[in-house]
Order: structure tokens, then C-alpha cells, then sequence
């Protein structure tokens, strides 16, 4: 289950509809897929991709996208901390990121510069749409990281990032997502 917060003001939200109103409220998507597959650590792509097909092809026909892919992280993947920093350093899209979480969790940030920055951690069965251009960045945890998810876009050049090199990302490294 989702969960959104604003630190700076000490807003948490854990209703689904709440959260789904307050992101669309900033023209975010957000929404919440039947999750009903388990995988294990090693399944491959093609895998998890079949698996979701009945939702995933009508999604991407309707929205124009034709690029998609899956990303697993654990505590096994290779040069983590590295891939961590560059998902880490504040950046936007040429087009919307989508991401449907398929297992573990992973947490976003936005950096709107009209209102406090806020963050959502999305789990299995969120979907979320990071809309073009919109200044964010991702933390799949510093330990033990755990995150399947699939990743759309309409092409390929859409998922190169384009850093801001602002270093907001520095003031919320030590936030800890707590469950009121």
C-alpha cells in the first residue's frame, strides 16, 4: 500500500483515494493494478512482462507507449551504490516515467518548486506517472533494496535522465518512511 508524505509540513497520507486525488491535484497518475503474481528473484523479464500483458497492452495502446522493460534490484545486484547515486541525483524525462511495481518498493520525490517537496513510496500493485519534465528522483534504499518493476516510456531517448545538478536530494537523504 502506498503511502505519501510531506516533510516539511508532517503530512502523511495512507488512503489510497487520498493520495491518488492529492498527486492528480499536481497532474500525477496514480493508480493501483491487481497484483496477483509472485516471482522469484531470478524470474526473467520476459516472465514478469507476460504475466501483466492483460493490463499492460490496453495501458500502453491507449497512452502511445511502445518501450518497455522491467528493473530488479536487491541486495545482489551489482554496483548498487552506483546505480543508486544516479537514481539519487534530482533529474526529468523528455516524457512521462511510468512505473508499475510488480514487488518490493521504492520511493519517489518531487521537487514541484510551487509547494514543499513530498515524496510517495509506492509498493506492489502501484502504478505511478511521473509526468515530462517534472523535477524528481528515486531511492530504492540504502540497505537491503528490493524493487521489481516495469518500466514504460514511448521510446527510448524518453528514459535518458537529465540532471538539475541542484542538490535538493542532499537535504532528505536521512528521511525514514514511518507508518503513522
Amino acid at each position: 500500500m502506498a503511502l505519501l508524505s510531506v516533510p516539511e509540513r508532517n503530512i502523511q497520507l495512507s488512503e489510497p483515494k487520498e493520495i491518488q486525488q492529492f498527486l492528480k491535484l499536481r497532474g500525477i497518475f496514480f493508480d493501483q493494478w491487481s497484483c496477483d503474481v509472485d516471482f522469484e528473484d531470478d524470474a526473467s523479464s520476459e516472465t514478469i512482462l507476460k504475466a501483466y500483458n492483460k493490463d499492460l497492452l490496453p495501458f500502453m495502446k491507449n497512452g502511445g507507449y511502445e518501450s518497455v522493460d522491467v528493473i530488479s534490484i536487491n541486495s545482489t545486484t551489482e554496483n548498487y551504490e552506483a546505480i543508486r547515486a544516479k537514481f539519487l541525483a534530482e533529474h526529468t524525462h523528455s516524457e512521462d516515467e511510468i512505473r508499475f511495481f510488480v514487488d518490493g518498493n521504492g520511493l519517489f520525490w518531487f521537487n514541484l518548486e510551487t509547494e514543499p517537496v513530498f515524496n510517495l513510496l509506492c509498493e506492489r500493485g502501484d502504478l505511478i506517472s511521473v509526468p515530462a519534465g517534472s523535477k524528481h528522483w528515486f531511492d530504492a534504499g540504502e540497505k537491503n533494496p528490493y524493487v521489481k518493476a516495469i518500466r514504460i516510456f514511448i521510446e527510448m531517448s524518453g528514459w535518458i535522465p537529465e540532471y538539475t545538478n541542484s542538490k535538493i536530494e542532499l537535504n532528505y537523504l536521512g528521511f525514514k518512511v514511518e507508518r503513522k
